[in-house]
Parts: C-alpha cells; sequence; structure tokens
C-alpha cells in the first residue's frame, strides 16, 4: 500500500521518539551515578597523620607544597568552623589548617550517622562535592589534601554516551534511508521537468512515491499536455493562415503580369517577398510540428562537419572542438542551428571561426565574424520573428527576419540558449550553450 508523504514523517518521528524513550529508559535502568562523595573528618585526619596510606579508601590526593592554597576568609563559616574541628582532631593550632570548600557547599555542614551507631551518638561532620584541606606541618611545608581528580568522564558518564551512541547508530540507517526514498521521487520529478525544457514532445514522467507527489506528477502532466496542446494549436493555425494566403498570393501575380512594366516591378518584388515569408513560415511550422527521437550527439564532431561541408562550396567557415562534448538532441535541427549560424557569419561578416569548449556541465560553441556587429539595443531584438536589421540584413541581401528565432527555438528546445555579443576587437559573437549528457547511455 502506498503511504502519503504525511504518514511517513509521522512514522520516521514516532520511531525517533521510541528510540529516544528507549535510551531514557536504559539510561534510568542500567546507568546508575555514583553516590554522592562524603568523607568524615575523622577518616581525613587518619588520612593526614598516616600520609595517606590509612583512612579514606583512597579517595584523596596528598601533596606537599611550600604555601597553602588561596583561600577567602568572606566565603562563609562553614570552612573555618570545619576547619577548628579538624584541626584539634589533628592536634595542631588552628591557623595551621585552611579548609577552602566548594562554593555552592559553603555554609552547609553534613553529619554522618553511622548505621550501627546507637540513638544518642554523636554525629560526625564531614565534606561533601570538592574541597581543599591547606595543613601546615612541623617542618613548616603545608600538605594539601583534596579528592582526586575523576578524570574525564566517570564510568556511570560513560555508560550514558555508549547509549546514546547506540541509539544514533540505531536511528542513522533507518533515517538515512527514509531521507533517501523520500527524496528520490522529487529528484525525479525535478528531472522530468528539465527534461520539459530541453524537449517539450518527452513522455509524461513515470514517478512512484507517496500520495502527494503522485499528485504532483499527476499535475505536471495534465500541465505538460496542456502547453504542448496550447503550443500545437497556435502552430497549426500560423501554419493554416500561412497555407491559405498562397492562393491569393498566386492570383496577385498573375494580375500583376498584366500592368505596365513601371508597375509592375515593385509590386512583384513585393508578392515574391511574401511568398517567400510564406514558405519561411511553413518550413517553420513543419519543424515545429516535426517530432524526432533524441540521440547522444557528440556536438564537437557536428560543428566541424557543418563548417566542412559549407567549406568546400568554398565559404570562409572553420571550426576547432574539443572531445568528448556530447548532447542530447535532434541531430537534424542541431545541424540547422549551426548552419543559420555559419551562414549568418559567413554573409554579413566576411567569414566565421567556431570554437567548442566545455564550461562546466555545458558544452559552449562561440562563432565570431569580423562584421561591423549590430547595434546593443538589436542584439536581442534580431531574435524576434520576422525582424530584420535594414544596416546589415535586407531584401538584396536575403533572409525574411526568421532565421535566428528559429535558431533560438531550437536551442532552447535543447535545454540551452543563443545569445548575440559584439566583441571587443570587431565583429560579432554568436555563443551557442547547450546542456551536457551525464547519463553515460550510449
Amino acid at each position: 500500500m502506498r503511504r502519503s508523504l504525511f504518514a511517513r514523517i509521522l512514522l520516521l518521528v514516532l520511531a525517533t521518539l521510541a528510540v529516544a524513550q528507549g535510551i531514557n529508559l536504559a539510561v534510568l535502568t542500567l546507568v546508575k551515578p555514583p553516590p554522592i562523595l562524603s568523607i568524615g573528618l575523622t577518616s581525613i585526619a587518619i588520612g593526614i597523620e598516616s600520609g595517606g596510606t590509612r583512612g579514606a579508601n583512597g579517595r584523596l590526593s596528598y601533596v606537599p607544597d611550600d604555601k597553602p592554597r588561596p583561600f577567602d576568609p568572606q566565603d562563609g563559616a562553614a570552612g573555618p568552623l570545619l576547619a577548628g574541628t579538624l584541626a584539634r582532631q589533628l592536634g595542631l593550632p588552628q591557623g595551621n589548617v585552611i579548609l577552602d570548600l566548594d562554593r555552592q557547599q559553603n555554609g552547609k555542614i553534613v553529619h554522618l550517622i553511622p548505621r550501627d551507631a546507637a540513638a544518642n551518638a554523636p554525629l560526625e561532620p564531614a565534606l561533601v562535592g570538592h574541597f581543599v584541606i591547606s595543613v601546615k606541618r612541623p617542618d613548616g611545608r603545608w600538605l594539601i589534601v583534596q579528592p582526586k581528580n575523576r578524570g574525564l568522564l566517570e564510568s556511570w558518564e560513560q555508560q550514558f554516551l555508549l547509549l546514546f551512541l547506540a541509539g544514533a547508530v540505531l536511528m542513522l540507517p533507518a533515517a538515512w534511508l527514509f531521507a533517501r526514498r523520500l527524496a528520490e521521487p522529487f529528484r525525479a520529478l525535478a528531472a522530468a521537468a528539465d527534461r520539459l525544457g530541453r524537449d517539450p514532445s518527452a513522455p509524461p514522467p513515470r514517478i512512484d512515491g507517496p500520495i502527494e507527489v503522485q499528485r504532483a506528477a499527476h499535475a505536471f502532466t495534465q500541465m505538460q499536455q496542456r502547453l504542448r496542446a496550447y503550443v500545437d494549436d497556435r502552430t497549426q493555425m500560423v501554419g493554416a493562415i500561412a497555407h491559405d494566403l498562397r492562393t491569393p498570393l498566386t492570383r496577385l501575380a498573375f494580375r500583376i503580369e498584366n500592368l505596365d512594366e513601371p508597375q509592375r516591378d515593385p509590386m512583384a518584388r513585393d508578392v515574391a517577398e511574401m511568398e517567400a515569408m510564406v514558405a519561411a513560415t511553413m518550413a517553420f511550422v513543419r519543424g515545429a510540428n516535426e517530432v524526432r527521437e533524441r540521440q547522444r550527439i557528440e556536438l564537437g564532431s557536428l560543428v566541424e562537419r557543418v563548417a566542412d561541408d559549407m567549406a568546400i562550396t568554398g565559404r570562409r567557415v572553420q571550426a576547432d572542438a574539443e572531445d568528448r562534448l556530447v548532447v542530447e538532441g535532434d541531430p537534424v535541427n542541431l545541424r540547422r542551428l549551426f548552419n543559420n549560424l555559419f551562414d549568418n557569419a559567413e554573409k554579413f561578416g566576411a567569414s566565421a571561426r567556431a570554437r567548442a569548449y566545455r564550461d562546466g556541465r555545458f558544452a559552449i560553441v562561440d562563432i565570431d565574424d569580423d562584421g561591423p556587429g549590430l547595434p546593443q539595443g538589436e542584439l536581442e531584438r534580431v531574435f524576434e520573428p520576422f525582424y530584420r536589421t535594414e544596416r546589415s540584413r535586407n531584401r538584396e541581401t536575403g533572409g525574411i527576419g526568421l532565421g535566428l528565432s528559429v535558431v533560438r527555438t531550437i536551442a532552447r528546445a535543447h535545454g540551452g540558449d543563443v545569445l548575440l555579443e559584439n566583441r571587443t576587437e570587431g565583429g560579432l559573437r554568436a555563443r551557442v550553450t547547450l546542456p551536457l549528457d551525464t547519463s553515460g547511455r550510449t
């Protein structure tokens, strides 16, 4: 059964909570923190008198020093009071014993009650937590007594850390697998959107995944079909209009033949131009409606072949390309694209020089000429259908203004683009950008 995205996320959250609660339960049942360190003054006194060989069960360190540890007499009254008690047990003057308590423990005195003591047994003072005792010995040197350093982690803290790491190790593979399976349908949907940009006639994507992703994929497919139908309707309408114009243009051409020569020639040229526009429009419509199978193409070889074919006929065209510039596309339309750009560069710029190279995830083809270039404001307008620059492209030199529009349409149908820019050293550069095919298919 296909679960929804909401159910999958909820399942992961519940599993995470279950593991977290399991770790908490394991900590409560398995990890026992040590009891609070409390050492009676009598045990401390025995340890000081014996030099650390007896008393306190090895929980204290005894370090000789030339001076006592700093002590702030304003810290509280518990320190001097207990220091006096310890000094009496050691048989030393009260000034020879200095007790520095932990600030959190200062002001608190703990009394230990032996388990086997009688009800009226005296209470023994004890020290809790961290403390530092400075004892002046008869030789004038000081003995520093304090609890031993417990190290970086005590055993119970190590157990807690191990349980935490075990829970993380248990959850990480499940979380990784869940995230991977959750992200895969979205990657497929993004790839389908990218494929639609390259090839509007691409088949609808088949995407498995949660219900929400299935709905998004279905909406994407419907959008793709509507866009394709919209473009097809408009293209067919333009083709039908162009086709219907042929008949009245033919009748008009016959009638012009009966006119006097001074009027006939200009009108005949106008009719011929209109017929050329109709023919170009029909060719454009046929190319737009013709669906060809995409294939992996070595772009550098294709560009060089187009240049060689034109050079054989005496055209001043040359190309240089890197190896392994593989793109996925329609070889017929790509040849048409570069034929058009080479033809424009050679016709209006004296010569055409192409260079194909790799730039990241894209294949770039720069086609340079030595012509006058274009005004900055026309570098984009020349891609508009039926637009011509009167300075360089006119009726006498041929073309009706559909060539560059077709070129950009082909490039964008392959997921790329075509831009024009004036070269600093003079001339015009047409830059074709096409995405490289990284699928590895043969």
